[in-house]
């Protein structure tokens, strides 16, 4: 081989090098879609695995091993006079679809925030959180944590927000509701809850 071949090929291998390097390297997204189907049609959200990962890494993790599927949304908490509410739907504490509880991700770290259609989980003490979402209807910054925010005044933990399907989160909302019933839910029990027949990533 000459050595002027010799040259050329050195001179082609770094010029392929440099192309290679020069071209970045795919990033991970910062959402996952999820589609949640249900027996009053479809919401997609799109889980914020950036901001909020030990949430959302929970609430996939529901998802991937379809234990949504079969549950439901059984509230709707409705504000007198305002258009503001929540409906709440997963697996009412059924301990046989459950995975660990998790760590408490409040807004003051993640920087979400309760705003209309935001996606949040569901807790009584924090660090209680495990297979119960709920979908907020328009902005509810009490829901929020403050930065100064200790003990369990530290909000919910948003994770994500609805994409498409807001008229059905509305519909649901409107369900007629038990009346009686006591604590926090009085009220807001749906009467036919509504079927979330299937929840699943959307590529």
């Amino acid at each position: 081989m000459s050595r002027y071949n010799i040259i050329m090929i050195r001179r082609i291998s770094l010029l392929t090098l440099g192309l290679f390097l020069a071209v970045p390297a795919f990033a991970a997204p910062d959402t996952v879609k999820v589609s949640l189907k249900t027996s009053e049609g479809t919401i997609l959200v799109a889980i914020d695995v950036r901001h909020a990962p030990i949430t959302a890494k929970n609430f996939l993790g529901y998802v991937d091993k379809k234990n949504f599927d079969g549950t439901t949304f059984y509230r709707a908490a409705r504000a007198k006079g305002v258009p503001v509410g929540l409906i709440q739907g997963g697996i009412r504490k059924n301990y046989v679809r459950s995975l660990p509880p998790i760590p408490h991700e409040p807004t003051s770290k993640t920087g979400l925030r309760h705003v209309n259609g935001a996606l949040s989980m569901a807790r009584e003490a924090p660090g209680t959180a495990m297979g119960d979402f709920f979908i907020v209807v328009g902005a509810q910054p009490s829901m929020d944590a403050h930065p100064e925010a200790k003990g369990d005044n530290v909000g919910y933990a948003v994770f994500g927000k609805v994409v498409s399907g807001m008229a059905v989160v509305k519909k649901i909302l409107n369900a007629k509701t038990f009346k009686g019933g006591t604590g926090a839910m009085k009220g807001q029990i749906i009467e036919q809850p509504v079927k979330i027949i299937e929840a699943r990533r959307v590529s």
